[in-house]
């Protein structure tokens, strides 16, 4: 892997965000390569037309609400660029990855991990000044 750094968020790029506030035992899907499973609580986020759930506790400690369901995710991340292909456990599943991608987490011991591709994540992070 590559050099692991913080990062943040771009701002200006709110998400749509729907917390799953129901008596559920939640709801299975596919998406990056594998199966994800949400839970009571999690959120139901539209970024940008990329729909995908975040577990409740790091949507809580990431995310800041900018009203009526809009978002803008203000935690720091630590990422390092990918050097081959792989898979990464996440709070909802496992994500797959290419050489390129950057492996990204929510803290900076690397857990509550994800995948970007790299056009994405150049798009959405700034290095952290």
């Amino acid at each position: 892997m590559g050099e692991r750094k913080c990062w943040r968020r771009r701002p200006g790029q709110a998400v749509v965000a729907v917390q799953l506030r129901l008596v559920t035992e939640g709801f299975r899907y596919q998406k990056w390569g594998g199966e994800q499973q949400c839970k009571a609580n999690d959120w139901v986020v539209d970024n940008g037309g990329e729909v995908y759930t975040v577990d409740a506790d790091s949507f809580a400690r990431t995310y800041t609400a900018l009203g009526q369901g809009r978002y803008e995710k203000t935690g720091k991340v630590w990422a390092e660029q990918a050097l081959g292909s792989g898979r990464v456990d996440t709070k909802e599943g496992r994500t797959a990855y290419k050489a390129g991608d950057w492996l990204v987490s929510n803290e900076a011991d690397g857990s509550d991990a994800y995948a970007v591709d790299a056009e994405t994540f150049e798009k959405q992070y700034e290095p952290d000044a």
